[in-house]
């Protein structure tokens, strides 16, 4: 056994069961450690790598399946599939109606699910995960969607963990930000689906969203697109330009050329 297998398992963060090939166990070392290092050795959750890809297990929660991304099959990718924009605020709130093929960054990726939907209805999406293990989880995603649709590489892809710096930062026609909300801050009626509580309890709050804003509206040239809960408070404060409201949520929309005058 290496030694940074060996480290990783004492950690407990990086599984690597018998059915892990040689490459495998290669390509997932060599972002083990840092792994380990970035998400502080979190004794709570096992991110292994098994056959069907890498997936995410709560120790807490043994009975719940792991959790894994999935561009391909399941219920999230079947309602991508049969997404049509007039029926989707988020397609509308980004202007898939008005842009042809926009270049649209994902600036809080999470799971990849939103991005998705804006891929299969023609925009080229990419996708900034800050957290290194949702960070793999999507990396892994796309790299079983790529071997079996390789044309997907020009609609949907892996960014960066950093988009957002003021040094490498690039320019898009559009960006998305869905920023986790407080959890204090939720209505105690709003029933959480297991996968969501998982990425919640792993993820935390994004303490740091009201500074995504200025951030993103430095770098979008023709709207910043804010997911919200209903009832939330604007995002830094800043009241938006139009809205596109959905039954579950609003989408904050703001021109940059009517702020950074």
């Amino acid at each position: 056994m290496s030694e940074a297998l060996a480290d990783s398992l004492l950690y407990g963060l990086v599984v690597l069961d018998a059915s892990t090939t040689d490459a495998q166990r290669e390509a997932i070392l060599s972002q083990g450690i840092t792994l380990c290092e970035a998400a502080q050795c979190n004794h709570r959750f096992h991110l292994e790598l098994s056959t069907t890809g890498l997936q995410l297990r709560w120790l807490e929660h043994p009975k719940m399946l792991p959790l894994r991304i999935d561009f391909q099959t399941g219920k999230h990718a079947f309602r991508a599939a049969q997404a049509r924009i007039k029926d989707e605020a988020i397609a509308r709130a980004c202007g898939l109606q008005k842009m042809k093929q926009p270049h649209i960054l994902d600036g809080t990726a999470g799971l990849g699910r939103d991005a998705l939907v804006l891929a299969q209805l023609g925009a080229r999406v990419g996708l900034n995960e800050r957290h290194p293990v949702v960070a793999l989880l999507l990396q892994d995603g796309l790299r079983r969607l790529y071997q079996n649709a390789q044309e997907w590489q020009q609609r949907l892809y892996f960014a960066g963990t950093d988009c957002f710096s003021a040094v490498s930062a690039d320019v898009y026609d559009v960006i998305y930000l869905d920023p986790m909300y407080p959890k204090s801050d939720r209505k105690a009626k709003a029933a959480v689906k297991k996968d969501m509580q998982m990425f919640q309890h792993l993820v935390g709050s994004d303490t740091d969203a009201d500074a995504l804003l200025a951030a993103a509206m430095r770098m979008a040239i023709h709207r910043v697109v804010v997911k919200r809960p209903q009832h939330a408070d604007f995002l830094a404060g800043v009241k938006p330009d139009a809205q596109v409201i959905s039954k579950k949520h609003r989408f904050d929309i703001y021109f940059p050329e009517q702020h950074n005058d």
